[in-house]
């Protein structure tokens, strides 16, 4: 007996599909996005799949993706900071080859002070290329 989770949800899932690289975005709390797979590109269901980029000397604003999980894996750049926690009480770096997990849920804010861009794999399971962003204007201070 297979799995019913393992079983297709949409008629995309019968075959494979190519999808060529997509135009950048600038999400809401201000990361750059390059959607690859997603409920938009193909009729994914439960998995979004694409780069993610913070540009040299940026930041995002505080913010939590309500409801999904998010895995990172650094591909390039210098070094990035991630604050995180209730206050944004934690912080560490992230270097190229780190791989990031957030939870759903978790506020946070990515800061990158080097001079280079900081590009990320990325996937969640919130298949929409507009990921279910809560903006928390009330943490943007706290973080230097």
């Amino acid at each position: 007996m297979k799995n019913q989770a393992m079983q297709p949800k949409n008629s995309h899932a019968l075959t494979a599909e190519i999808v060529r690289g997509s135009d950048s975005y600038v999400a809401e709390q201000g990361s750059v996005y390059r959607s690859g797979v997603s409920a938009e590109s193909v009729g994914s269901s439960e998995l979004w799949l694409g780069m993610i980029s913070l540009p040299a000397g940026r930041r995002t604003s505080a913010h939590r993706h309500q409801g999904h999980e998010t895995a990172l894996l650094m591909t390039a750049g210098k070094e990035i900071e991630i604050w995180s926690g209730a206050g944004l009480e934690r912080c560490e770096k992230v270097f190229p080859g780190d791989y990031l997990f957030i939870p759903a849920g978790v506020p946070h804010v990515a800061v990158n002070r080097s001079t280079e861009t900081a590009e990320f794999l990325g996937a969640r399971n919130d298949p929409a290329a507009n990921e279910s962003v809560v903006l928390m204007p009330e943490l943007d201070d706290i973080v230097p």
